[in-house]
């Protein structure tokens, strides 16, 4: 009996012991993999800041010194090369070209994408989903493709190389409808039939009751089209062919031959790069919870 007992006793220590080893190598895994999330993490992180570092020192140092990676210690004419870009160089002409562009882009884009959100969400028409369809498909067109028949329109309606080559093309976007169409869907169909009720317009429903309760939505795709319509490279080069009309992406190449022994000016390069990564690492930063809440929401 006894035997029996000390066996049974037995038993149940070695299998406390067996779950608190089991308990322990899980938590053990856990914090290994956790520990390797972060290592990773980490390690991208530094890879995307690494060029941004890189140019940052670079554009402290005198036109052409940088020749392997010794020299890429800081520099001691960053203010200078600063000021001479800004303003020896005009590069803030540039700058300012882009935040008119950008700025004009993002109005217009808010203004078209919501009254199409509003009649996509809350007007009965026929065809309404092919329609949705329809601007949800242009999404899959490569902007190259577009670039050749865009071009010929622009040019035959007399626009080309004007203010309005380079923002009239930006003003529809399907990616902005569909944000604000999930998000209108989202608002209760209560609000609708009250506004009914009470005798309120579709205008005066989107100024009174959409705009106020979309407001994170619309900072969040506010500031993804400010960033995307300032890094815009490839259709104001091919567009706009008068110098203080281009924008500051196209402004980089111009700084390129910006040394007086004929090289590259590095410096200046990247100086400028540094100047044109500011005004949209800015708005990212500044409104960064709103661009979080876009996100989520669409998730929801």
């Amino acid at each position: 009996m006894l035997g029996s007992l000390l066996t049974v006793l037995t038993a149940a220590a070695e299998r406390s012991r067996a779950a608190g080893r089991t308990a322990s190598e899980r938590i053990q895994r856990f914090e290994t993999e956790q520990v390797t999330l972060h290592v990773l993490a980490a390690t991208v992180v530094f890879l995307i800041v690494l060029p941004v570092l890189i140019a940052a020192l670079v554009s402290t140092k005198r036109a052409g010194i940088v020749t392997s990676i010794s020299d890429l210690a800081p520099g001691g004419h960053a203010l200078s090369n600063y000021r001479h870009a800004l303003i020896g160089l005009e590069f803030w002409r540039f700058m300012l070209n882009s935040f008119v562009m950008s700025v004009t882009v993002v109005v217009g884009k808010l203004i078209v994408s919501l009254l199409a959100a509003l009649v996509i969400v809350y007007y009965r028409f026929p065809y309404k989903n092919a329609v949705f369809l329809f601007i949800l498909f242009t999404l899959l067109l490569p902007v190259p493709v577009r670039f050749v028949p865009l071009y010929r329109l622009t040019t035959e309606l007399g626009m080309g190389n004007t203010v309005f080559a380079i923002t009239v093309p930006y003003l529809a976007s399907a990616t902005t409808v569909f944000i604000l169409r999930q998000h209108f869907l989202s608002i209760p169909a209560s609000l609708v039939e009250t506004a009914k009720v009470d005798g309120v317009g579709p205008l005066r429903f989107l100024w009174s009751v959409l705009i106020p309760m979309s407001r994170a939505v619309l900072v969040g795709v506010s500031v993804i089209m400010f960033v995307y319509t300032w890094n815009q490279y490839l259709w104001p080069l091919v567009i706009v062919n008068a110098e203080d009309l281009q924008v500051a992406q196209v402004g980089l190449s111009l700084l390129r031959g910006q040394a007086s022994t004929g090289e590259v000016a590095w410096s200046m390069v990247m100086t400028g790069s540094i100047l044109t990564l500011l005004p949209p690492l800015a708005l990212l930063v500044l409104f960064r919870r709103q661009l979080l809440e876009t996100f989520t929401i669409q998730q929801k």
